[in-house]
């Protein structure tokens, strides 16, 4: 590897512990230093790194805290919807085939409703759909 010769100044106090250090047996001032720059050299690119994607991350953490919110606010919705369905409604008798089928051709319906509303993008409550955010 080819090595670059640097002429630098260090304060008294920090000169005196690296030549302690370097006159350790197996050691250099140079390996010392180069070991040195290297390590705040990586430590400086991992902060770039962090400061370029924490903007990303921040904004998707803030949607997926949105979409956990809307989902719960969905699922509890329709679970006080079942309920009071539930009680409201009287239940078909057993021999009553046209109350079934006529529930069946509804409930058919409702499903085909769901998808299309689901492939267009729109919403029934009118709050518009998030566009990548």
């Amino acid at each position: 590897m080819e090595k670059v010769r640097h002429q630098l100044f260090l304060p008294r106090s920090l000169s005196d512990r690296l030549e302690a250090l370097g006159a350790r047996p197996g050691a250099s001032k140079s390996a010392i230093l180069a070991d040195a720059v290297a390590a705040w050299l990586n430590r400086r690119g991992a902060s770039e790194l962090e400061e370029r994607f924490s903007i990303r991350l921040d904004r998707l953490t803030q949607a997926i805290g949105r979409v956990d919110r809307d989902t719960y606010v969905i699922l509890e919705t329709l679970a006080l919807f079942i309920r009071f369905e539930l009680s409201i409604q009287t239940p078909l008798a057993e021999n009553d085939q046209a109350g079934r089928a006529l529930g069946a051709k509804r409930f058919e319906a409702f499903v085909t409703q769901i998808g299309r509303q689901v492939s267009s993008g729109r919403r029934s409550l009118g709050v518009p759909a998030e566009d990548g955010q």
